[in-house]
């Protein structure tokens, strides 16, 4: 019966058969929520399509071992490398310290897993608890040459990575549109070679609350950097499934890739799966809302 498992694999556009790589061992991660705010029905449909893969695999007699992070640090407003870190943001409005916005809605994101009767993952690692591991990994991007120092910020060389390596499968987007798009449009980001290069370490600004020391300057991790670390160190350089809303296939999930091979020289994932967010518009009826 295992066998016969076919998946979607958005990496080739393909169905493809499911070929763990230590059988009866799977392992899979999928991004989890930046807590500043309560989860709503969208996020949901991608949590509870992963539990139902989880369990299905568990049912076949595998055993997996499921990761879903808790994104705590690092996710700024614009989804980019510039603007103010959401949780910072919503600790100002709500006059809190950063630290309770997670908590808050950590135990909210909970709250709503369990009415939906999701599994909880084996792992649930938080960003903030892997700062070490994500200087480390950042300065092995550095060695590897693909990252460069810019006025305390370190950036990922997007266009160097992708002269001996692939960029862009993953959404289908081709390099050389994308630097000639971006090429004279930095918005700003004076501290980057191009617009195409992203934050692995983020210097922060004097008003920024939520910083910490690191070998170029006191700041914050890139977002992206977060997933490549805690995957990889709960499964390994190579591990079967990556899961996720397919809002981040472009730039997240492209990233997370880019990272893993310029520190391990292979791709990270065998499966990548990623759901569409639920849409719902509610239209006026005599007076009522429908969905």
């Amino acid at each position: 019966m295992k066998n016969q498992v076919q998946v979607y694999n958005t990496l080739t556009r393909s169905k493809e058969q499911f070929t763990p790589l230590h059988p009866p061992l799977v392992g899979m991660y999928v991004c989890g929520p930046t807590v500043y705010s309560d989860v709503h029905l969208g996020n949901c449909r991608t949590f509870v399509s992963f539990d139902l893969i989880y369990r299905y695999l568990l049912h076949l007699g595998y055993k997996v071992r499921y990761v879903r992070n808790i994104t705590d640090v690092g996710h700024l407003e614009n989804d980019a490398d510039n603007g103010e870190d959401k949780i910072a943001k919503k600790a100002k409005l709500e006059d809190l310290e950063p630290m309770e916005i997670v908590q808050k809605y950590t135990n909210g994101f909970h709250d709503v897993m369990k009415a939906f009767n999701v599994l909880p993952p084996s792992i649930e690692p938080t960003a903030t608890a892997h700062l070490v591991e994500q200087i480390e990994t950042t300065q092995q991007i550095i060695d590897k040459g693909f990252a460069y120092v810019s006025n305390g910020s370190v950036y990922f060389d997007v266009e160097k990575f992708a002269k001996s390596n692939s960029y862009g499968e993953l959404s289908g987007r081709k390099i050389d549109e994308l630097i000639s798009a971006t090429r004279e449009n930095l918005d700003g980001q004076d501290d980057k070679k191009s617009s195409l290069d992203f934050a692995l370490w983020k210097k922060a600004s004097p008003e920024h609350i939520m910083q910490w020391n690191s070998p170029w300057s006191k700041g914050f991790p890139g977002w992206h950097l977060e997933c490549s670390v805690m995957s990889t160190k709960y499964l390994g350089e190579q591990f079967d499934i990556h899961g996720g809303g397919m809002d981040l296939k472009f730039p997240h999930h492209e990233c997370e890739i880019a990272q893993a091979e310029a520190c391990n020289h292979v791709p990270p994932v065998n499966y990548w799966i990623q759901q569409k967010q639920l849409s719902l518009k509610l239209k006026r009826v005599t007076g009522q809302q429908k969905v």
